[in-house]
C-alpha cells in the first residue's frame, strides 16, 4: 500500500510538471478557442522561460492574448457595473509585448492575430481607460506612462473611434500634476486640433497662455465660445484675462455675466475672486452667497465669504474713523452696527471653514484676530489650540 501511494504521488507530480510546461502551441490554441484567461496563464509560462522569451512570436502571442483579455473584461464591465477588472495593467502589458515583438523581428508574420503595429494601434481606447483610472487614483507617474502609450497608438493611423481630444486632455492634465506645464500646453493644443469641445481644455490653455503668451488668448476665447458657447467658466475666464489689461472691461464683463454662471458654484467663486482683486468685497459677497446656496459645504466658498466679511468690517471701521476725525457723528452708530454685523458674519463663516479644516493654522490665527476684535470669550481657548499645533 505504501509503494502504491508513492507511485501515485510520483505520477501526480509528473503530470503536474507536464501540465506546467511552457508551450506556445497551447497558448495559441487557447487564444484561438477564445479562452483568454487560460491563454494568459499559458503565455505567462512562455514569457518566464529563458529561451522562449527571446522569440518575437512569444511576445506577439502575449500582445494578442492580453489585448483580447482586456477587451473581454471591459466589455463585461460595460454590461455589469459591479464587475471588478482583474487585470487592470493588461492593456499596457499588451502594448509593451507588441513593441517587444517588433523590436525582436520587424518582419514577424502573424496568423489570425494582429501584427505588432496593428495591435498597438488598436489598444489606445483600453490604454485611455487604464490611464484615466490611474489618474483618478492620483497615480500620476503611472498615468503618464500609460497615456504616452495610448497617444502613440492613437497617432499610428486614423483612429477607428476618435476621442475628440479627450485623450490629449487627460494626458495634459496628468503632466500638469507632474509640474510639466510646457508639455501639457502642447497636448491641450493637440486636443483642440483633435476636435475637442471640452471647455476645460480651453480654460487650462487660456490660464497658461495668460502668463506666457497673452496675445494668443483672444483667439482662444473666440474658439472656446464656439466650442462651448454657454459654458460658464469661459465667460469668467474672459473677465479674468481682461483684468490684467483692461480693468474697466473686466468689471463690465463681470457685471453682465450670463445666467449660466449663476448656476455654477465654481464659476461664481472664480468671478468673485476677480471682484476681490478689485477690492469690491460687496459684489464678491453677493456672488459667494449665491455659490454658497448652491454648495454650502465648499471650503473655498465658505472661507472666501469669511474673508469678504472681514474686509467689509475693516472698511467700515475705517469709514467710522474718517467720519470721527471730521467731526461727523450722525451716522456713526449705524455704521458701528453694520461693522459688528460684518464681524459676526466673518466669525460665523471662518468657524464653519474651521470645522472643515480643523488643523488649518492660518485659519485659526484669523479666528483669533476676530475673537480679539469682538472681545469674545473664545479667544483664550483658540490661543491654546494654536499653541498646541505650533508645539507639535
Amino acid at each position: 500500500m505504501k509503494r502504491l501511494f508513492f507511485y501515485l504521488v510520483f505520477l501526480f507530480s509528473v503530470g503536474f510538471l507536464t501540465a506546467q510546461k511552457p508551450s506556445l502551441t497551447k497558448a495559441y490554441n487557447l487564444y484561438y478557442e477564445k479562452d483568454f484567461e487560460k491563454a494568459k496563464t499559458a503565455i505567462d509560462l512562455c514569457i518566464a522561460d529563458e529561451k522562449m522569451q527571446s522569440k518575437a512570436q512569444t511576445w506577439l502571442y502575449k500582445g494578442n492574448i492580453y489585448l483580447w483579455l482586456s477587451n473581454q473584461e471591459y466589455a463585461e464591465k460595460q454590461q455589469n457595473g459591479t464587475y471588478e477588472i482583474r487585470y487592470p495593467d493588461a492593456p499596457e502589458q499588451a502594448f509593451d509585448a507588441f513593441a517587444k515583438a517588433k523590436e525582436l523581428n520587424r518582419k514577424i508574420e502573424s496568423y489570425e492575430m494582429f501584427p505588432p503595429d496593428t495591435g498597438m494601434a488598436k489598444l489606445y481606447v483600453l490604454l485611455y481607460i487604464q490611464g484615466v483610472d490611474l489618474l483618478v487614483n492620483k497615480d500620476y507617474t503611472r498615468a503618464e506612462q500609460v497615456f504616452a502609450k495610448a497617444v502613440r497608438g492613437y497617432e499610428m493611423g486614423v483612429p477607428e473611434h476618435p476621442l475628440k481630444g479627450e485623450l490629449y486632455y487627460y494626458y495634459a492634465y496628468t503632466l500638469e500634476m507632474l509640474q510639466r506645464p510646457e508639455e501639457a500646453t502642447s497636448l491641450y493644443e493637440k486636443a483642440i486640433a483633435d476636435g475637442s469641445t471640452n471647455p476645460q481644455v480651453y480654460i487650462r490653455l487660456i490660464e497658461y497662455q495668460k502668463q506666457h503668451q497673452p496675445s494668443a488668448v483672444p483667439a482662444l476665447l473666440t474658439a472656446a465660445k464656439k466650442a462651448a458657447p454657454s459654458h460658464p467658466h469661459i465667460f469668467v475666464a474672459e473677465a479674468d484675462y481682461y483684468w490684467d489689461i483692461d480693468k474697466e472691461k473686466a468689471i463690465d464683463l463681470l457685471d453682465h455675466l450670463p445666467q449660466e454662471v449663476y448656476k455654477d458654484p465654481d464659476a461664481l467663486v472664480n468671478a468673485a475672486n476677480i471682484y476681490i482683486k478689485a477690492d469690491n468685497y460687496t459684489r464678491a459677497e453677493i456672488l459667494l452667497k449665491k455659490a454658497n446656496a448652491l454648495n454650502p459645504n465648499h471650503f473655498v466658498i465658505v472661507y472666501n465669504l469669511g474673508y469678504c466679511y472681514l474686509k467689509l468690517y475693516e472698511d467700515t471701521r475705517n469709514e467710522i474713523g474718517d467720519l470721527a476725525a471730521k467731526g461727523k457723528f450722525e451716522n456713526i452708530n449705524e455704521l458701528k452696527n453694520k461693522s459688528n454685523g460684518y464681524l459676526s458674519s466673518a466669525e460665523m463663516y471662518f468657524e464653519k471653514a474651521w470645522q472643515m479644516e480643523p488643523n488649518d493654522l492660518k485659519l485659526m490665527e484669523q479666528l483669533r484676530e476676530i475673537y480679539a476684535r469682538g472681545y469674545s470669550p473664545k479667544l483664550e481657548d483658540m490661543q491654546k489650540r494654536i499653541n498646541e499645533i505650533k508645539n507639535k
